[in-house]
Order: C-alpha cells, then sequence, then structure tokens
C-alpha cells in the first residue's frame, strides 16, 4: 500500500505538488493522469525517494519513505519515463547488477531473467551492450530489471511509451498476474484507453492538485475517462 498524505513540493516560488493525498491500495492497479507539467513525475519522484519533498508524508506499507528510506526502497521497483541505464554495460550484467542490490538468490534471478526476457522478446538481446539498444529496447530491459526481483509495488511512469504492440500486450497481462497476488501497481499514462480498460481505480492531477480520485467506474460515469479528462481541461499543455 501506498499513502500520499498531504504532499507538498515546490521549487521556488512555484508549488508543482500542492497539497494531495490519497491512497493506491494493494491488489490494485492504479492509474495517475494529467497534462504535461501538472506534477506526475515530481510525485512520482517523490514516491519512490528520488525527490525530497516540502511537507506532508508518503507511507510505504507504514512505512514513511523520509524515515525508513532503504526499508521502503526495497519494497519497491520503479521503471521511469526515460530508463537511465549503464549503457557500457551488457543487459544481463546491469540486471544481475539489480539483482544484486535487491540480494536475489541466483536461483530466482535466473529464472525471472529468463521468464521476462522470453515475454518480451529480449532473450537473444541479454548479452549485447545497452548502447546498441532502441529506446523499446532499453525500457524493456528497464522493465525486466523492475521484476525480478518480484517488487512488492510496482511503480512506473509512462511505462507503456516506446513498446511494440506484443510487449504492451504482455505487460498488461503481467500488472494484472501481480494485481492477483495483491500487489501494488501505480503508473502514469497519457494513453487513457489503456487505463480506462485495466485500471481499478484512477487519480487525475491538475496543475498541481488532485482534482479527481476514486473507483474508475466512478471517475467516469457514462463517459469515457478521455471525455472526462478533457472536461477537466487536462488536455492543455504547458
Amino acid at each position: 500500500m501506498v499513502e500520499i498524505k498531504n504532499l507538498i513540493k515546490s521549487y521556488g516560488d512555484k508549488r508543482a505538488v500542492d497539497d494531495i493525498s490519497f491512497t493506491v491500495n494493494d491488489g490494485e492497479i492504479f492509474a495517475f493522469i494529467g497534462h504535461n507539467g501538472a506534477g506526475k513525475t515530481t510525485t512520482i519522484k517523490s514516491i519512490v525517494g528520488i525527490n525530497d519533498f516540502d511537507s506532508g508524508d508518503i507511507l510505504i506499507n507504514g512505512k514513511s519513505i523520509r524515515k525508513n528510506t532503504i526499508d521502503c526502497k526495497k519494497q519497491i521497483a520503479y521503471v521511469p519515463d526515460n530508463p537511465d541505464l549503464y549503457e557500457n554495460m551488457k543487459a544481463i550484467d546491469y540486471i544481475n547488477f539489480i539483482c544484486d542490490m535487491y540480494e536475489v538468490p541466483e536461483d530466482v534471478r535466473r529464472e525471472n531473467t529468463l521468464k521476462y526476457a522470453k515475454m518480451l522478446e529480449m532473450e537473444d538481446n541479454l548479452k549485447d551492450v545497452i548502447s546498441s539498444f532502441s529506446h523499446g529496447m532499453k525500457q524493456k530491459i528497464a522493465l525486466i530489471s523492475a521484476l525480478v526481483h518480484e517488487p512488492n509495488i510496482l511503480i512506473m511512469d509512462e511505462p507503456f511509451v516506446g513498446l511494440d504492440p506484443k510487449a504492451v500486450f504482455d505487460m498488461k497481462n503481467i500488472m494484472k498476474e501481480m494485481c492477483k497476488e495483491g500487489k501494488t501497481i501505480f503508473f502514469s499514462t497519457h494513453i487513457l484507453d489503456v487505463a480506462e480498460k485495466l485500471c481499478d481505480r484512477v487519480a487525475i492531477i491538475k496543475n498541481g492538485k488532485i482534482v479527481k480520485v476514486g473507483n474508475m467506474d466512478e471517475i467516469k460515469g457514462d463517459e469515457s475517462l478521455e471525455q472526462v479528462f478533457l472536461e477537466l481541461g487536462e488536455n492543455n499543455n504547458e
């Protein structure tokens, strides 16, 4: 479970995140949507312990990310919108590096690496240097690295950008399976039809404030999620 409590984060005079609160429960897929500059990435980086914040708190399964940073991070896998990998490494070496940090046993890492590499069609590329990969292939390595240590909480910022249709399909199935296992999945996306079909709950952020949060069916009513989003003016750019 992830609990965001009265979170405030400013950059100079600008409040990027303005006193927001919501909860992402165990066993659910939660979408976080908003226009560019609305505060999505700032919120996500605060949740995973990259950004500090001005006030409020973020609890990861009951523990504060500020007070118990390492314990919290051990439960989280994070996939950013633009994977910043060690490009001079081979893909398999990078995955093993992540496994070492999370202390994943050898048998588990071998099984999970092979499982997800096959699923995302990267099995033949594991010994290649990451710098030779396309953006989509780098995204797949980031996803494999996130999944291989079996996180309790999966947090992703625009995870489907750059993925081919089969990889998107496979990732949606992986997310559903994790949800069935009682794990927590929180992700931002601009692909609203995917969010509408896949997610149990959704929060919409505008200008740093949460303007809608709740069950997907309740938020969209008789409309589509896209219609709700547009009505809130969330299609405006920075």
